[in-house]
């Protein structure tokens, strides 16, 4: 009897734990990641729930790049995100910490192109900068004006210092925090280009790459860059509150907003649509988002949004994602794409 009892105890638990756990389930798709991403990532879901009623809307926070693979990276269950949006590729020490935590098989998605913009408010002066003049501007250390062989702590505190063709107007840049992928781009297609204008640093690359990321990549920290979080609504906001400030965000941003914003000139080159896909704008990069395969089958919707996202109506030239500001993905590369997506094609790092 007392044997009896203790199955009946048993079985009873056991039940009462699959009711928890299906209870617990997760009924719709959790997405991470990217400021950047975001816009694109939140309309494709939109669209999603409404063409697929029998999926719910996907939920997608913006948590910054680094952010958002971390917490995709933490490990299987629905108590873990199912998609991380990116505006970098996924580094090898984060693939690293991924397997480490049991996220073992990922998908790696690219969808398209972005730029990044310096923007300000039409009513301040138009800048037309070269990446020399940013990595001048931002760098924790810079160059000494009396030997450009050795560093010193950054100085300039107005444009004109730097060059006296532009604006005397304090240097203040508005900019997404150390988790953003918007961040790390920035930092390797400005700072580290501008930097390695001087003949010692380029070579520094290649003997010491560690001294020379110390010396080229931190961003000055005494007010004349000011992180401003991942949400790049917030930064167009403060630029139309205050015009002598310059704001990085991805070209998409200033696409929505070019009624009360300009983007400035880099290199000569204007942040223009045509500019970012043939790559004459030399601040563009590739946008991505990773797809967690043990997920695939248990949350339901997965394959079906990527398959959205994917589509001709939401990445075609015409599609709904280029009205949003997206560089669509060249045609030479959209159909390797999409066949990798179907396939959820495993990523190898």
């Amino acid at each position: 009897m007392i044997k009896r009892s203790i199955v009946f105890a048993t079985a009873l638990v056991a039940g009462l734990s699959s009711v928890a756990q299906a209870q617990s389930a997760r009924d719709y798709i959790s997405i991470v990641g990217s400021s950047t991403v975001f816009p694109f990532s939140s309309t494709v879901a939109e669209q999603f729930g409404k063409s697929q009623p029998q999926f719910k809307t996907p939920k997608v926070e913006s948590t910054g790049t680094g952010g958002g693979i971390k917490l995709f990276c933490s490990g299987v269950g629905v108590q873990y995100p199912d998609i991380a949006n990116a505006s970098r590729r996924m580094k090898a020490g984060e693939f690293q910490d991924c397997a480490a935590k049991g996220v073992k098989d990922i998908s790696e998605i690219k969808f398209g192109y972005d730029g990044i913009v310096l923007a300000n408010s039409k009513s301040a002066p138009l800048y037309k900068l070269t990446r020399r003049e940013l990595y001048l501007a931002l760098a924790k250390q810079v160059p000494s004006k009396a030997d450009p062989n050795v560093l010193e702590n950054n100085s300039y505190t107005t444009w004109d210092q730097i060059n006296s063709s532009l604006p005397k107007v304090k240097i203040e840049v508005l900019g997404p925090p150390p988790t953003s992928g918007t961040r790390d781009a920035f930092v390797e297609l400005v700072m580290e280009a501008g930097c390695q204008t001087y003949p010692w640093l380029k070579s520094l690359k290649e003997v010491n790459e560690r001294r020379f990321k110390q010396a080229c990549d931190a961003i000055r920290e005494d007010g004349a860059y000011i992180e401003a979080g991942e949400n790049d609504n917030l930064i167009v906001q403060k630029l139309q509150a205050t015009k002598s400030s310059l704001g990085i965000f991805g070209y998409s941003f200033l696409e929505e907003n070019q009624n009360v914003l300009q983007g400035s000139y880099i290199e000569g080159v204007a942040p223009a649509f045509d500019d970012i896909t043939s790559a004459r704008y030399p601040v563009s990069r590739s946008l991505y988002f990773y797809v967690k395969k043990a997920h695939v089958g248990v949350i339901p919707g997965i394959k079906e949004f990527v398959a959205e996202f994917m589509s001709p109506k939401a990445l075609g030239d015409e599609g709904y994602l280029a009205a949003k500001g997206l560089i669509p993905l060249h045609k030479s590369e959209l159909a390797g794409a999409r066949k990798d997506a179907a396939d959820l094609k495993s990523l190898k790092l």
